[in-house]
């Protein structure tokens, strides 16, 4: 196994949470490193186009507003590598990194990898992922003004996307493979109570339909209790089965809520290791947002920073 360089300050992930730190810590002269992953820029590089994020009036697309956030990152002296992380030892400083044959030492870590939305694992739902199905009503709902769209998912998550979207659509069907909702019971009650809510009940979806320009058509949805196919004619889909955080390398470190997430302190990115960070998605399950991920980078590399002068 090779050793690379001792960095002060290495970031596993790139999105808005990781590149945004990336571009404080090299601002601060400390040469970080950034471990990208397998998918660099995170999940906005799958969104066709963002039109909630500051300083972007006409909008942008999501490639390329990550592209940016990653030159400039680089303009100050960000160094990258494009490969996934296989293992962590966090036990002591520095602590150790491993990708593939390489071992990797840094004296603070930053982690922002990010969480995984929970898809159904369909091909059409990963062709058609920003072209009519999303699994962000915040990110997207606004494409879909009085338009009829579904939400599948019976839950809280699920619900809570549907009202959401009633901002915005014409009408919501939630689609829900059993004979009630999962959700909470007040959760339940907000969807009932809502006029432009309906359940359909028992039915999965199996196929997302594609327009014949580009968007969506309908859903292919079959019957879970007579194996009846059918479609809803709709011109959105929202995936509402939930978000997974990904942290699976960290579970024996660090500590963890019951969905995942990794805890860090009030008002701050550290967690209950000193010198390691987190922020973005993989420790926020409520905004989820690429301003908040990006603001919460921040936080982490300035508290990184304050952590290497303390410790000299």
């Amino acid at each position: 196994m090779t050793t690379n360089n001792h960095y002060r300050v290495v970031i596993i992930g790139s999105g808005p949470a990781g590149l945004t730190s990336a571009i404080y810590v090299a601002r601060a002269d400390l040469a970080p490193l950034v471990i990208e992953g397998i998918q660099p820029g995170g999940q906005l590089t799958i969104t066709s186009e963002v039109e909630n994020y500051p300083g972007f009036p006409d909008g942008i697309l999501g490639p390329q507003l990550m592209d940016n956030f990653r030159r400039q990152a680089e303009k100050f002296g960000t160094t990258f590598i494009t490969d996934a992380v296989s293992n962590v030892d966090l036990d002591m400083r520095p602590f150790k990194i491993t990708i593939g044959k390489q071992l990797i030492l840094t004296d603070a870590l930053i982690i922002s990898t990010g969480a995984t939305a929970r898809l159904l694992g369909l091909e059409s739902e990963t062709r058609l992922m920003g072209h009519g199905v999303s699994a962000c009503a915040t990110c997207d709902g606004w494409f879909f003004k009085d338009k009829e769209i579904v939400v599948i998912g019976g839950g809280d998550s699920a619900c809570e996307e549907a009202l959401y979207l009633t901002k915005f659509a014409s009408k919501v069907t939630m689609i829900h493979r059993r004979d009630k909702l999962r959700a909470t019971n007040i959760m339940r009650q907000r969807v009932f109570n809502n006029t432009k809510i309906k359940v359909l009940w028992d039915h999965v979806p199996i196929e997302f339909i594609k327009s014949e320009s580009i968007g969506l058509d309908g859903v292919r949805v079959r019957n879970t209790k007579t194996g009846k196919e059918s479609i809803v004619k709709v011109q959105g889909a929202f995936l509402g089965i939930g978000h997974k955080p990904n942290t699976e390398l960290f579970r024996d470190y660090l500590e963890l809520n019951p969905a995942g997430y990794i805890i860090t302190k009030p008002d701050s990115s550290k967690t209950d290791i000193p010198g390691v960070f987190a922020c973005g998605d993989v420790q926020d399950d409520k905004y989820r947002q690429a301003i908040t991920a990006a603001g919460s980078g921040c936080m982490a590399a300035i508290d990184a920073e304050r952590f290497l002068v303390e410790e000299v």
